[in-house]
């Protein structure tokens, strides 16, 4: 495969991660409006916590996702997982579009909202395993950090997305129309998007190490010989996510409520505050990336587990008192960078600690599993913590979890150096 095709290819992949990621946050950016729409009236903490346990819901089907479609992509292709993953995502966004709210149709709104976040927990789930494999796979040895690096890059892009949506709406609609129709604006954008992402997805080329699967015979990818021949690995990457994907849902989905529902910002502030860290926290990850190309990936994880040890109480603590948007601001970013140090990284190292056959399963059910646990449930464990008034001790919770990734990262070789994924 030629360099620029190659290229093309990894941009291709990359593009549609965008649009499946917008899809996905769109939700957690928008709840602040629709949560009234969807449940009774009630206080605003209560109805961000019922909207925070259907977001919780849609990470529970991660898993689900996660290993039909590993296993899908596993068998039938990366480019074949890709494809199936954004299909799901486009019907998820446009049913979360159409449904009228609770004074409409009563609880069958909340019922159809869930049903939505299912679907979309099911592409989701799918969605990071297949991406991860395919950078990974496509990428060169020399570049291979870099490049997958472009993963959160493109996650990150459709958060921003997100946000920079809602903060034109923010702008260009009053209050009153917003909480109306006009959080539903970005779900119809997203389901047109996802169909544009359906057709690039068709014409991206398959990985050369899928492609080699059927000459080498391999075994047949399923969850029982996950289990049965690479259970180390399988838990490793369970660590390694649960402390990371935690801090990365703490800053990221949850930062713009807690500015709100904490600092005391307005939900304008609050969302400028959180887009602005967010843009440099993607233009980050290419370096921290190429970073792992020289030095390795081991010791740029452990930098994460150690800084996140170190810094997560004293930032929370101080973004709960801040009243300043310019130290809000800098100290989310703060936090942003240290979980720099997961994010760029942790697609190819996964991928790196797997065979080809089994490459998409394993990188995705494991992932989506402490997903489920840790990062779908963090605004929930947050808002409750907050709901009975011992918020500081979710701070210690992150800061916990992030000392399991640095303990699993400790007993972990350098995929680097050691990588399974076969050279080009």
């Amino acid at each position: 495969m030629s360099p620029r095709r190659r290229l093309m290819n990894i941009v291709g992949g990359s593009a549609g991660n965008l649009v499946e990621w917008f899809d996905w946050y769109a939700y957690a950016a928008f709840t602040l409006y629709f949560a009234p729409v969807f449940f009774p009236k009630g206080d605003d903490t209560a109805q961000l916590l019922s909207a925070a346990a259907i977001f919780a819901v849609g990470f529970l089907m991660r898993p689900i996702g996660a290993w039909i479609m590993g296993i899908y992509a596993d068998r039938k292709g990366r480019k074949a997982g890709l494809t199936l993953s954004v299909s799901l995502m486009c019907a998820g966004s446009l049913l979360i579009g159409v449904t009228p709210g609770y004074a409409t149709i009563g609880v069958a709104a909340p019922a159809l909202l869930l049903l939505a976040r299912l679907m979309q927990g099911l592409s989701v789930g799918g969605e990071y395993g297949s991406s991860a494999t395919y950078l990974s796979e496509m990428a060169t040895a020399k570049n291979r950090g870099f490049w997958s690096s472009f993963q959160y890059v493109t996650l990150i892009s459709g958060q921003l997305l997100a946000l920079a949506l809602l903060i034109l709406l923010q702008n260009t609609l009053s209050e009153t129309d917003l909480a109306a129709w006009g959080w539903r604006i970005p779900f119809f954008v997203g389901a047109g998007l996802a169909v544009i992402v359906f057709w690039l997805r068709r014409r991206l080329d398959e990985t050369r190490a899928f492609t080699g699967i059927a000459a080498e015979k391999a075994p047949r990818s399923s969850a029982l010989l996950l289990a049965l021949k690479h259970p180390r690995e399988a838990l490793m990457v369970i660590g390694m996510t649960a402390g990371g994907t935690l801090a990365f849902y703490t800053y990221t989905t949850y930062l713009q409520k807690f500015l709100v529902n904490t600092s005391g910002f307005s939900k304008t502030a609050a969302t400028e505050i959180s887009a602005l860290a967010l843009l440099v926290f993607m233009a980050v990850q290419p370096a921290v990336g190429a970073l792992s190309d020289r030095v390795g990936r081991r010791p740029v994880l452990i930098g994460f587990g150690v800084l996140g040890v170190i810094c997560t109480v004293p930032i929370m603590t101080s973004l709960a008192a801040v009243d300043s948007p310019v130290v809000a601001f800098l100290l989310a970013l703060a936090a942003l960078l240290i979980v720099s140090g997961y994010t760029a990284i942790n697609a190819v190292v996964k991928a790196e600690l797997f065979p080809a056959h089994i490459r998409a399963l394993g990188v995705a059910l494991p992932y989506a599993i402490a997903n489920a646990v840790f990062g779908g449930s963090a605004e929930y464990v947050a808002l409750w913590l907050k709901d009975v008034g011992v918020e500081s001790l979710y701070f210690w919770y992150v800061t916990a979890m992030i000392g399991v990734s640095l303990l699993t990262v400790l007993f972990m070789r350098d995929t680097r150096n050691r990588t399974l994924i076969e050279p080009h």
